[in-house]
């Protein structure tokens, strides 16, 4: 079966995070969100999948690929154009217009098909989904799922009848305003005839403007209501949020990767750990510490936390409910608490960023792949460390 993973946009929303990767290179536990998307897809009979990309296109299709390594077969539309000088103009075309763009190019929509956004975990049965869409004798059908009516306004909010036939959307209604609690969760089941409403060579989005027109040709749309676990990456909070729940192991779609060496730490291969028991003691679960990394004796973690591969956490080092990205130093002067180290940003958990050479914080937190830094002689080090 075909599947199309929409993984074009920019991601401004999590942003500093996708000023270093696309949002669904963006890693969990050292595994890219949208890998989890893909195995989840396989695992339905989704083994020919399409990827629309553009913003850092490269990162995405350098990782999956042709998708054989991942037992599916990948291919990549890419939304832009390379000028002679060598430069990239990204040129998105909206979700709807990227499907119309691949059915122009080779007709691969050729049966029912389902487009997902990369940048969400799920756990959603989507054969049982196929099954109610083409028992439905549906063009279109969207997967929505019941939120908190105090939620609603941090959604796509669906109206639908006694049929579950789709009659209006409600774009992050206030709870007040909200006329049902079915958020749309971007998961979208099509037959080919819905390209009949997606015009050619223009940008054209799934919800803003295909599905109104669905809505005023009275054409078989519908929303099935499927119970499941979704975790949406929207913001940057969600990703922090997201990581500590995997860590504790609240997460179905997902689970810590490595061995679990001792109870609660779980490592990958050719990591360096301090061996005495006091050392030890200075590990709290659940940690998660990705392979080549090395944790010094006299370091302290405390969990949820996740340290990333080929990283170093010095001698003094504090770190707490924290997510460190991988090849990081952090030093004995730092204190991480509720925070994301991220390449040069340091983000905490509600998403205000500090950018580490602008802040001098090159002491405390930096590339593990550097020479090491020598703490200057007035003493920057002591006070950038109280910054953290």
């Amino acid at each position: 079966m075909k599947a199309m993973i929409l993984a074009a946009g920019a991601g401004t929303r999590v942003r500093p995070l996708t000023y270093m990767v696309p949002k669904p290179m963006i890693p969990l536990l050292g595994r890219p969100l949208m890998e989890f998307l893909v195995a989840h897809l396989r695992s339905h009979g989704f083994d020919q999948i399409v990827v629309n990309t553009s913003y850092m296109a490269p990162q995405i299709e350098a990782y999956f690929r042709d998708g054989h390594r991942f037992g599916v077969e990948m291919a990549y539309s890419f939304e832009g154009t390379i000028g002679d000088d060598g430069k990239v103009d990204t040129r998105r075309f909206g979700s709807a217009g990227g499907m119309r763009r691949v059915q122009d190019f080779s007709g691969f929509f050729d049966d029912t098909f389902i487009v997902i956004c990369g940048d969400a975990l799920i756990d959603v049965d989507l054969t049982k989904a196929v099954a109610e869409h083409r028992a439905a004798g549906a063009i279109a059908s969207l997967i929505a799922t019941l939120v908190p009516h105090h939620d609603v306004s941090s959604y796509g909010i669906v109206v639908i009848d006694a049929n579950g036939r789709i009659g209006s959307f409600q774009e992050k209604p206030s709870p007040e305003a909200a006329l049902s609690r079915m958020a749309n969760t971007g998961i979208y089941i099509f037959e080919p005839e819905v390209f009949d409403f997606i015009p050619r060579d223009r940008s054209f989005d799934i919800g803003s403007e295909l599905f109104p027109a669905l809505i005023a040709a009275g054409a078989p749309f519908y929303a099935m209501d499927m119970p499941f676990e979704w975790v949406d990456i929207g913001q940057t909070p969600d990703y922090y949020y997201a990581t500590m729940k995997l860590l504790r192991g609240e997460l179905k779609t997902a689970r810590v990767p490595g061995r679990e060496i001792v109870p609660g730490i779980h490592a990958g291969i050719n990591v360096s750990l301090p061996t005495s028991p006091e050392d030890r003691a200075r590990l709290r679960g659940p940690i998660w510490i990705g392979g080549s990394t090395v944790i010094k004796p006299g370091a302290t973690i405390i969990g949820p936390a996740a340290i990333g591969a080929g990283s170093i956490v010095e001698a003094g080092a504090h770190i707490e409910r924290s997510i460190v990205w991988e090849y990081t130093r952090v030093s004995g002067l730092a204190t991480l608490r509720d925070q994301i180290v991220c390449g040069p940003y340091c983000v905490t958990s509600e998403g205000v960023t500090v950018w580490i050479d602008e802040a001098a914080l090159r002491w405390v937190v930096d590339d593990a792949r550097r020479a090491k830094p020598v703490q200057d002689e007035h003493g920057i080090a002591d006070f950038v460390a109280q910054q953290l």
